[in-house]
């Protein structure tokens, strides 16, 4: 929003929500059964074209967001460094309101104005005369209006809304006010008109104008250089008429330098280019790829999650995991992602963060959640995270955290098992248990006297059972297997606190994988189930209270959050993920998988410290 919002600032659809897509339907719908019931001559192939044109453009904005925050979070090219936060998603989260705004004029337009309709596919003439008409009147008027919207009177109304994100991103270009837009399309609107009643348009003059302002405004904001300096040398005179990521990004900067839209020509005329834009383009175009101090690693959890991470949809991604119904009707696009990545199976580079100097970095095992209780599966995953700890270890890494990669003994024996193969590494692994306990054990509210212990048993669970039977309070188990694993595993320790349950009246539940239904609905009202696992429990009853599973809340310098992690609130991170850092903050050269825990008090006094908070949950 800007500083002093001006008339016409909203877009006329944002009561709906997202529900404003219906605004096009009655267009699109018709527009598609006219092509379907008229006969081959009738038929008009532009009008069809209209609404998947529309689609298109979304898709080409998500491949550049995507690629962006790829591209910036592995750091080699990056422009800026100061990360973006979830204020800015939240800002431009609406960006397709524009490609809603031009739709409905698509479909006006071929209704009123003569020649709009019927256009072929191609004419020399109108894609020469578009060319021309945007490198002159277009870009010159662009410049003398952007200048205008720099003035303090327009900037406070309007444009200061686009300046809000000096860290820019692909659809950083979009986001403007309605009333801005409208000047914007009255502009780029000039050649389409030109060629629409001079009769020479055509469909390639049309979608290939559009697909051009769009694909350099993406460019232009993506934050990181990718135009080869080879190009400007064998051809000096394109750096007059392309602007490159890191010019555009001094605009954004500085302010009152740059102000072309694509063409910099008329910044060196009236001597508004700023002079620093070819150090920063040659410095970005040769900056490598950042080498971090502490890698977490994780992995995929469903099919749908492909569109929460941070390079699907960032409206998405910055808000808790739930299942969309709008996502599962995307099946198809999720079918051919999930070939993709089956197919490609590499381990890439997610997110970056920075606090307290430290360089921080998630990668992404490619596999999903089904595939981890697939026994075939185990050794290629296994691979994929022994090559990823050797990649980190060849970069420099200090401490990579195994997240939700740490399954458990069958798969890699709580990340032991790389080490055995990798006896000389200077990396230091840490599967996170230790925090994860200090976590689950915070959670308890004080005075509780007895716990109730469900689901699939860990090496989280096994230690936090220890822990509690140590405090005086009784652990107990309404499953007879439960109770002989804990028993086993720990009988020496636990002092009589080890308990068989034949009731359901426990008001404080630990729970892990596999907590059912029925169980759930058998707890008494007011029952507080605390997740102990690394994912989250269905939660069937509304009379009951839910922990989160193990996690802590980010200190505020903790830098570049814009998504969220899984299932966890904005700016929450999983204790598997915290310890990870805390490790690499204090120094402690030590492994922490296998059987073995690191002291559970000392970790947590740790995380304290360094300003690391419990989540709190309603009581």
């Amino acid at each position: 929003m800007a500083s002093k919002p001006g008339i016409l600032t909203d877009w006329p659809w944002t009561p709906l929500g997202n529900f404003k897509y219906v605004v096009l339907a009655p267009w699109a719908i018709h527009a598609m059964y006219s092509f379907l019931v008229k006969d081959e001559k009738e038929r008009d192939v532009a009008h069809f074209l209209i609404f998947p044109f529309l689609l298109w453009r979304m898709l080409h904005n998500q491949l550049w967001i995507s690629l962006s925050r790829h591209r910036t979070a592995k750091g080699n090219n990056r422009i800026v460094d100061k990360g973006i936060e979830f204020e800015q998603v939240d800002r431009e989260r609406n960006w397709d309101d524009q490609i809603i705004f031009n739709g409905i004029i698509f479909y006006v337009a071929y209704f009123t104005l003569p020649g709009a309709s019927h256009m072929p596919l191609w004419r020399a003439d109108g894609v020469v005369v578009t060319i021309l008409l945007h490198t002159g009147p277009v870009e010159f008027l662009y410049y003398w209006l952007h200048r205008a919207l720099h003035h303090h009177y327009l900037y406070s109304r309007y444009h200061s809304h686009h300046h809000s994100s000096i860290v820019t991103e692909p659809i950083t270009s979009v986001i403007h006010p309605f009333a801005e837009h409208i000047g914007y399309f009255l502009l780029f609107s000039i050649p389409l008109l030109t060629v629409i009643f001079t009769g020479t348009r055509s469909i390639v003059s049309f979608v290939g104008y559009i697909s051009y302002i769009d694909f350099m405004n993406n460019m232009g904001h993506c934050n990181f250089e990718l135009v080869p300096k080879w190009l400007f040398s064998i051809f000096p005179f394109l750096k007059y008429l392309m602007y490159t990521p890191s010019f555009h990004s001094l605009h954004h900067t500085q302010f009152r330098t740059n102000y072309s839209l694509f063409m910099p020509f008329y910044d060196y005329m009236y001597g508004t280019m700023d002079k620093s834009s070819d150090v920063l383009y040659e410095k970005s175009l040769t900056r490598p790829e950042e080498s971090p101090d502490v890698v977490h690693l994780t992995h995929l959890t469903t099919p749908d999650s492909i569109y929460h991470i941070r390079l699907g949809f960032a409206s998405v991604a910055s808000k808790p995991y739930i299942s969309k119904w709008y996502l599962r009707l995307m099946w198809p696009l999720t079918s051919s992602y999930m070939m993709l990545i089956w197919i490609c199976s590499r381990t890439f580079v997610l997110e970056r963060n920075h606090f307290n100097k430290l360089k921080l970095q998630t990668w992404v095992i490619p596999k999903y959640r089904i595939q981890y209780f697939l026994k075939w599966q185990n050794e290629p995953i296994n691979s994929l995270i022994e090559e990823a700890i050797l990649d980190a270890e060849q970069r420099g890494v200090n401490v990579l955290s195994l997240g939700l990669l740490n399954q458990g003994e069958e798969l890699n024996i709580y990340g032991e098992l790389y080490i055995h193969r990798n006896p000389k590494l200077k990396i230091k692994v840490v599967d996170g248990s230790s925090l994860a306990v200090a976590v689950v054990l915070n959670s308890i509210p004080k005075g509780t006297t007895q716990v109730l212990f469900r689901g699939k048993l860990s090496k989280v669970a096994y230690f936090t059972a220890l822990a509690l039977c140590q405090k005086g309070i009784q652990v107990a188990t309404f499953h007879e297997e439960e109770y002989a694993k804990i028993n086993m595993k720990l009988n020496t320790k636990l002092g009589g606190k080890l308990a068989l349950s034949k009731n359901y009246a426990h008001k404080i539940w630990l729970v892990g994988d596999g907590l059912t239904k029925e169980e759930q609905l058998k707890a008494p009202k007011g029952t507080l189930f605390i997740p102990f696992s690394q994912f989250p429990p269905k939660r069937m009853r509304k009379d009951c209270f839910y922990h989160t599973t193990p996690a802590m809340m980010s200190p505020t310098s903790f830098e570049n959050m814009d998504s969220c992690e899984n299932w966890l609130p904005r700016r929450a991170m999983s204790a598997w993920r915290v310890a990870g850092i805390l490790h690499a903050l204090e120094g402690w050269n030590v492994h922490e998988c296998g059987h073995a825990i690191f002291d559970i008090e000392k970790i947590w006094e740790a995380s304290l410290q360094h300003g690391f908070r419990p989540l709190m949950i309603p009581s």
